[in-house]
């Protein structure tokens, strides 16, 4: 299954090589590990969002650790990163799922990574 999503996880691997990027690490100290489903009831392809151990590290597979674990359908996942849904309300509306530790789950915000110019 081809997740839409993944040209999004190209586009934050690709701004992890830039000056900003790398300052991720000291911004936010957390791994993130996030089951994206291709669609509802679908197996979930794991990425890893590592924004603790410099330079960081964002690709697909799951980490041997992480601090807080994000589950949904590609399409929230698009959206929440893009900052089109707010993160909050996504949970609250059971459109993801968050185990782990929640100042780390909080501290994973849609303007850590620059918008992708199109979609």
């Amino acid at each position: 299954a081809k997740l839409k999503g993944a040209a999004l996880v190209a586009h934050m691997q690709q701004h992890m090589t830039t000056p900003a990027g790398k300052d991720l690490c000291n911004k936010v100290g957390f791994v993130y590990q996030f089951d994206v489903l291709p669609k509802k009831g679908a197996a979930p392809i794991p990425f890893t969002i590592d924004l603790k151990n410099a330079p960081g590290k964002i690709g697909e597979g799951a980490p041997p650790k992480s601090d807080a674990h994000f589950t949904m359908v590609d399409d929230d996942f698009i959206a929440v990163v893009t900052g089109k849904l707010n993160p909050q309300i996504a949970f609250m509306q059971g459109k993801m799922k968050i185990k782990g530790n929640m100042k780390a789950a909080m501290k994973f915000t849609p303007d850590l990574f620059p918008a992708p110019s199109k979609l």
